[in-house]
């Protein structure tokens, strides 16, 4: 495979290679064939309940180089020390790096580990700006080694860090898609290849059913066969509390012209999310647990757990112990390969789908709230102005109803109060699209240039999460100097 498809350099004109292989990227992706199967460990008649970890990495972009250039915001955490918790750059970085030298040692003393790791294109990129090219070459280690391949599982996400109902429709699968490009120019084709799941930037999962539609629609474009949700961002279909949430869901999304779409979804359980996988809780909770039916087959549950993989102290200082001893706990109790285990979330879906399980006998579900609309429109004859007019119903008579979609810092909207930076998204976003669109569509090559790249580049950035998490004042003055720049550009 690997000898006809081009070599992509990473670093094109000073920016990350996010786009200009579309054809490529979608031919690998789409690929079929099980990625874990043919090389599991496991005795999976003998595997009672298993545990996912997943670590989520990322740092922002912003236009903060001596110069006012773009540079990641770890850069900008070593060159000012004394500012808040500047004085971690250095832990931070080690924990982008870490994983390829824990993966190793507990491989090479017998251990049978599993770890998924979910770094933003952002993080990717800075550390290559900032020469960090130790980082990079630890992650290649585990990555592209076939060695570790059954013990590491990549995840997607979106390039700049997006949350997905904010993010214009149109850009989405643009950030899908800059995501996979710039992975595959860092770690070869046949790591992208490899990649199966999705997480989404802070758990986001959109509830309004034209975004949710669009969203589920891209990720299988883009050849991913299930998404990472949070247990509180899904319902069952008749609006109560998810009930299975040890075993893989159907989510379902109908948009306003009635049509459908689905993809699996495993359910990462709410908590303190850094915490809970700081003390490996996910391996303590699969001791407890057994195995279920799907479909009239037995499968072993799964508990997935999802965290910041730098974040806190508690990440920091108790997570590599933690995350050690789990392991060989396992492989003092099991030999890692029956009983409670480690699994991957592809390597766990090919399994149990090889074992007779399918995925539409998997339980449904959908995103919160939307029981509410399908209340009050006929599914069997939808249209945008109804499920607009119930949604309007809904805003005026729940004082909780909202389409703003839920994530794992619930308490917190990404968009109320942040119009300041979600207008000039919105309108950037506009103007990429009416001067690229129709060159795109009369010559596929022009996005191979540099002011498409240069555009789309400064389009991504602007959607990052955290111009709005981190509140008002520097940081979405950072974000009005990307519009500003953007829009020269475009």
């Amino acid at each position: 495979m690997t000898q006809t498809l081009p070599v992509l350099d990473e670093i094109i004109e000073g920016l990350p290679n996010i786009c200009g292989w579309e054809d490529t990227v979608t031919q690998v992706t789409q690929r079929q064939e099980p990625v874990f199967l043919p090389k599991t460990n496991l005795r999976w008649e003998e595997v009672t309940a298993g545990f996912a970890i997943a670590l989520h990495m990322h740092q922002p972009t912003i236009p903060a180089g001596g110069n006012g250039e773009l540079i990641s915001n770890l850069q900008y955490m070593f060159e000012h020390s004394q500012e808040g918790d500047n004085h971690n750059a250095g832990i931070f970085s080690w924990c982008y790096s870490r994983m390829g030298d824990f993966i190793p040692e507990l491989v090479a003393a017998g251990c049978n580990p599993r770890i998924m790791l979910d770094y933003s294109g952002n993080l990717l990129w800075g550390v290559r700006q900032m020469g960090r090219h130790d980082i990079i070459d630890n992650l290649k280690r585990i990555t592209c080694d076939p060695t570790y391949q059954p013990y590491v599982e990549w995840l997607g996400t979106m390039w700049s860090h997006a949350v997905v109902p904010s993010t214009p429709i149109p850009d989405i699968k643009l950030h899908i898609q800059a995501w996979q490009h710039h992975f595959a120019a860092i770690f070869g084709w046949d790591a992208l290849a490899r990649v199966k799941g999705f997480s989404p930037p802070e758990m986001h999962l959109p509830n309004h059913p034209d975004t949710l539609y669009e969203y589920i629609k891209a990720l299988k474009e883009c050849g991913y066969r299930w998404l990472m949700v949070q247990e509180h961002s899904v319902e069952n279909l008749d609006g109560s509390s998810l009930r299975e949430k040890y075993l893989p869901n159907r989510l379902i999304a109908r948009n306003s012209q009635g049509e459908t779409i689905s993809i699996t979804a495993l359910i990462k359980t709410q908590g303190s999310d850094t915490k809970l996988v700081a003390q490996m809780q996910p391996y303590y909770e699969a001791k407890g647990r057994g195995r279920q039916q799907i479909g009239g087959v037995s499968v072993p549950s799964l508990v997935t757990q999802i965290g910041d993989g730098e974040n806190g102290g508690v990440m920091m200082n108790e997570f590599p112990p933690a995350f050690k001893k789990a392991w060989y706990e396992v492989q003092a109790a099991s030999g890692g390969k029956s009983g409670t285990v480690g699994i991957n979330g592809t390597e766990y879906l090919e399994l149990i789908e090889a074992s007779g399980c399918r995925p539409e006998d998997y339980p449904p579900c959908q995103a919160v709230g939307q029981h509410l609309i399908w209340q009050q429109v006929d599914v069997d004859n939808c249209t945008p102005e109804k499920v607009a007019a119930a949604i309007e119903n809904l805003r005026q008579t729940h004082p909780n109803f909202h389409v703003d979609g839920a994530s794992w810092t619930n308490n917190i909207s990404w968009v109320k109060g942040y119009e300041n930076v979600l207008e000039p998204m919105q309108r950037l976003s506009a103007t990429f699209h009416e001067k690229f669109d129709p060159l795109v569509g009369a010559d596929a090559s022009v996005t191979r240039q540099s002011e498409y790249r240069r555009g789309l580049l400064y389009d991504l950035l602007l959607e990052t999460s955290c111009f709005r998490y981190w509140g008002q004042g520097a940081w979405t003055n950072y974000a009005r100097e990307i519009y500003r720049r953007g829009e020269a550009v475009i």
